[in-house]
């Protein structure tokens, strides 16, 4: 009795052990972050998801690992912003611009020539300005970490070399599911068309659009070369990506992962912006070398486009808020005044 009584308790010494163990393996077992971007995985920001989830699982020792999943494979920025608020997605990076139906604020980063150059924006972007505009985010359900530089915006079409504000007129152009990009096409005569991004490439190919605004980064790494003859560098809107995470998946993490996070948003963001620069200077040779036929908007017919928008200027103010809209007026000529 003695050593049947001493197997059984061993046994089930083994068996309380075996079951620690179970449960010591489930609370190691990371973190698996879905992470949504629409671009391909070659592309800046494929590179900088790549990045940022290298970051995060160094930094997490492992406990938390980000899965990347590219090339719009979890539907178009629209769709992925929906997932976030449900909670059924953890992550996205996508562009600032289809957001302003969620957030109005953000429509602010949409306004025409409102960004001269790279320094502007950095500025701009992580002060006091992109950070209460990114703060408005958590309302809806989002919460925003860093923006990441998708470029300054440039203009492609099929039909015709577009050098002065007339050549505009009635070509049929993809723009963003967003209002202020729709009316400032519009006032500027072209035929205005809001498109997923992930559409885009076939309605080029087919001719179902004339053309499309992105920038060289974006033309190169999607081919759009293949179904577009000419560029315009207009350099009409300096253009943001923003890193979002759901706010009921962030509200669950610990304070330390939540670091974990922003830390590496921060150094993917430091990458992805000299990453898209240093792309974006040899993009144009590139676009150039695959045949398309590039032209400068000269500064007198920006000067035409820019005159053209006074009221899509006022709109913007009055849907962002006329306190936001003065006080980056404001910062801006701060900005032009540093030397």
């Amino acid at each position: 009795m003695t050593i049947i009584r001493r197997t059984l308790v061993a046994a089930a010494t083994v068996a309380v052990l075996g079951a620690s163990f179970s449960v010591l393996a489930q609370d190691i077992k990371p973190r698996i972050i879905r992470f949504g971007y629409g671009l391909n995985e070659q592309s800046n920001q494929g590179r900088a998801t790549k990045v940022f989830a290298e970051a995060v699982e160094k930094a997490s020792g492992g406990k938390m690992k980000v899965r990347a999943i590219g090339a719009a494979a979890l539907g178009p920025d629209t769709q992925m912003q929906q997932a976030l608020i449900g909670g059924a997605q953890e992550m996205m990076v996508g562009s600032t611009a289809t957001l302003v139906g969620i957030t109005k604020e953000m429509a602010l980063w949409d306004t025409p020539f409102l960004i001269s150059n790279p320094k502007e924006a950095d500025i701009l972007l992580d002060g006091p300005i992109g950070e209460k505009i990114k703060d408005k985010l958590q309302e809806k359900g989002l919460v925003g970490l860093v923006y990441w530089e998708n470029g300054f915006r440039n203009l492609t079409n099929s039909k015709r070399p577009v050098t002065k504000l007339e050549d505009m007129d009635g070509i049929k152009l993809r723009v963003m599911q967003n209002n202020v990009f729709l009316s400032s096409f519009k006032t500027l005569g072209a035929n205005a068309v809001p498109m997923a991004f992930s559409e885009l490439f076939g309605a080029l190919e087919t001719k179902t659009v004339d053309g499309q605004e992105n920038p060289y980064n974006t033309i190169l790494s999607s081919k759009f070369y293949e179904v577009q003859k000419y560029l315009t560098v207009t350099n009409h809107v300096y253009s943001p990506w923003i890193v979002l995470v759901s706010k009921k998946w962030w509200d669950q993490l610990s304070k330390a992962e939540q670091k974990v996070l922003m830390d590496a948003a921060k150094t993917s963001r430091n990458y992805e912006r000299k990453d898209t620069r240093d792309e974006a200077s040899k993009a144009m040779a590139d676009l150039k070398a695959k045949g398309m036929q590039v032209n400068e908007l000269s500064p007198a017919e920006a000067s035409r486009m820019r005159n053209k928008l006074t009221q899509v200027y006022t709109q913007i103010g009055n849907d962002v808020g006329m306190d936001l809209w003065n006080e980056t007026q404001a910062e801006l000529v701060k900005i032009r005044a540093q030397k």
